[in-house]
């Protein structure tokens, strides 16, 4: 990204830059939700592995996921009725549609729904969200040492582990616990975490692989990505905040969480930016990252688990982003959806730029953290 980042002279202009932003992302986020993906489709025709009607998957992904998850937080901190709206819409086609076949990205959605259902009380989709967390529990295909497989609409991916299971589906299992008050739920959600920490958190850098193959006994072409990166430092605080840790796993998981932000702070460019290829800088720098980035150090420091020195690397960050959001409302410099890169890391150097929902979702997310920054 070439575009200047403008000089910022006071907290409360930059305050007021991202409450506009803020408004933007909200007021345009529909339009994205909705646009066709006509590659996911494409390749959906030839690659499903299940015989549903595509148009199920059509909007119920995991970049759909995302995207509601980061606009039910929006509504829940403004309740503003014309957001509320967009969601009690969304679920109500995506239902009057049916539901795809379950996978790790098709549950995605349903961590904004077992929200939305249990804030209002909508029966019908909370019995949608136990259903699914049941098969979690009892039908999910698993690894070795019982890790959830990263099952996709169009890959079994068998014996794999991927650094994105834990946002796109161990935090959905992990809320439903906390909701129905069940342990069992906890405890698996706690497990995938900490057995996701063993095979793909480098001891070195504490970054984290793409992913684990239990069967080439190998992390793939050994990339540290980036939004994959960026999924781990968002949804480490998302957990803790749940309440649902003991202490010594909360310590754990912090301390995973500040040796991976240690070494990210060494690699952010000058004007904030976090690259795709984590340590290579020669790769594009990549928006939805630099957000979900920005969110978790802020999420993180606004929750006491890192301490306020991390605030200037989320400070540079979000100048970045904002930087990234058009005049319209749209987030650029986003990279697609990203599959394993399986022999060479310049596999995600080759991935294209395009608006997406969960680009919009994570600086979302990342505006709202900021405003609720602490400032003592």
């Amino acid at each position: 990204m070439n575009q200047e980042i403008k000089q910022r002279q006071t907290p409360r202009d930059r305050d007021d830059e991202v409450r506009a932003k803020l408004s933007l992302l909200a007021e345009s986020f529909q339009s994205v939700l909705y646009e066709e993906d006509t590659t996911f489709l494409e390749n959906m025709k030839t690659n499903s592995l299940a015989s549903d009607d595509i148009r199920k998957y059509q909007f119920w992904e995991w970049t759909q996921g995302v995207g509601m998850f980061g606009f039910w937080k929006y509504y829940a901190l403004y309740q503003d009725e014309k957001y509320l709206d967009v969601l009690e819409k969304y679920y109500a086609r995506q239902l009057s549609i049916g539901l795809p076949s379950k996978n790790v990205n098709t549950v995605t959605p349903l961590l904004a729904l077992c929200r939305y259902a249990d804030a209002y009380h909508k029966e019908e989709y909370m019995d949608v969200c136990k259903e699914w967390a049941e098969w979690i529990m009892k039908e999910f295909p698993r690894t070795q040492e019982g890790g959830l497989q990263h099952i996709t609409s169009d890959s079994l991916n068998k014996e794999e582990l991927w650094d994105d299971t834990l946002f796109m589906t161990v935090l959905f299992l992990a809320s439903m616990g906390k909701i129905l008050n069940r342990q069992d739920y906890i405890d698996e959600a706690l497990y995938q975490f900490l057995l996701h920490v063993k095979y793909l958190a480098d001891r070195d850098t504490g970054l984290w692989y793409h992913g684990w193959s239990f069967l080439r006994r190998d992390h793939f072409a050994g990339a540290f990505w980036g939004r994959g990166n960026c999924w781990i430092t968002a949804a480490i605080p998302e957990l803790i905040d749940l309440g649902v840790c003991p202490p010594a796993v909360e310590r754990y998981l912090t301390g995973v969480l500040k040796n991976q932000v240690d070494t990210l702070v060494t690699l952010q460019e000058k004007d904030g930016m976090w690259h795709t290829l984590l340590d290579d800088p020669t790769s594009y720098v990549e928006a939805s990252a630099t957000a979900g980035f920005g969110f978790g150090i802020m999420r993180a420091v606004n929750l006491g688990l890192l301490d306020a020195s991390y605030m200037a690397a989320a400070e540079k960050a979000l100048d970045a982003v904002l930087g990234c959001v058009t005049e319209e409302g749209i987030v650029i410099q986003v990279s697609y959806g990203t599959p394993m890169g399986r022999e060479t890391k310049d596999f995600y150097k080759q991935i294209p730029l395009q608006p997406m929902p969960y680009g919009q979702a994570l600086a979302i997310l990342f505006f709202m953290e900021w405003l609720n920054r602490k400032t003592e």
